[in-house]
């Protein structure tokens, strides 16, 4: 068995005993490292597949997270972690891209717990991926994951804003094993995204789809036009019941996801002028 698929037993089996919100919790201070190694051709051809990115040779700018994850997974099931791992919701990110990471970079990943707060649902943790060549600091992402349960705590997170009506650019159909299918490519298990008996389980009527494909679907489609993407904040407003049909759309440096009237995930981008 792989690290990833000890670390979702150990998930599996500790999470039962684990209860989010309990007073004095805190973080484990150690990071994860992963030294450097090259990237994996196939598997980052089968990401690229399932995520709609087309240029040859170089890792989309969210990729290193997915290179990173088993590090979190490691670090999130450790029983000294507070949070139960299982159900936990990915409910916001922020990636910057100081270089374009490369198929034959060898990148060095550093995975850390750098926050935890009270959430207006639960309690989320902050995680924080690096990645490094030759000690230089050339990706950074830090990403929210909550954990759902009922809460009187004030909440340090505001409720979302309800955003304006972006122009449509396309529309997605999503099957129902999309989220199979994005698990088998990423590592990312989370049995809400699987079948819909494990999602009711969390509290979901159905499966749903992870929200960094989502994300990564979006950017794939913002990269046809000019200019790299080097930066991008994304809130996943609401889950994506599987399967559905879903619209992307955009307008300067603003992007949405939405099913209906629903708005499921917004973001803004930044580029830069290299081809």
């Amino acid at each position: 068995m792989t690290g990833l698929g000890m670390s979702l037993v150990r998930g599996a089996v500790t999470s039962p005993f684990k209860r989010a919100g309990r007073e004095g919790a805190t973080l484990p201070s150690g990071p994860e490292v992963l030294p450097p190694a090259r990237i994996a051709p196939g598997p980052l051809a089968a990401y690229s597949r399932i995520c709609g990115f087309t240029e040859p040779g170089v890792l989309p700018l969210t990729y290193p997270h997915v290179l990173g994850f088993p590090l979190a997974m490691r670090l999130m099931t450790a029983r000294a972690f507070p949070l139960p791992v299982l159900g936990l919701v990915h409910t916001w990110i922020e990636i910057t891209s100081h270089r374009t990471l490369l198929l034959q970079d060898e990148p060095e990943l550093t995975v850390y717990a750098s926050g935890l707060t009270d959430h207006r649902r639960g309690t989320e943790v902050t995680m924080t991926t690096e990645a490094r060549l030759t000690g230089e600091l050339v990706w950074e992402s830090r990403s929210g994951y909550l954990s759902r349960h009922a809460t009187t705590a004030h909440s340090s997170s505001p409720a979302p804003a309800t955003p304006g009506e972006l122009p449509a650019v396309a529309q997605w159909r999503l099957p129902a094993d999309l989220g199979r299918r994005y698990g088998a490519a990423s590592g990312d298990r989370n049995p809400i995204h699987l079948h819909p008996v494990t999602a009711r389980l969390f509290g979901f009527p159905r499966h749903i789809a992870h929200g960094m494909w989502t994300l990564a679907r979006c950017l794939a489609a913002a990269e046809e036009e000019p200019g790299r993407v080097r930066r991008v904040r994304a809130d996943f407003k609401a889950p994506v019941l599987l399967p559905s049909t879903v619209t992307y759309a955009a307008e300067g440096a603003a992007f949405q996801l939405r099913g209906g009237d629903r708005v499921h995930l917004t973001g803004r981008l930044a580029r830069s002028p290299e081809a």
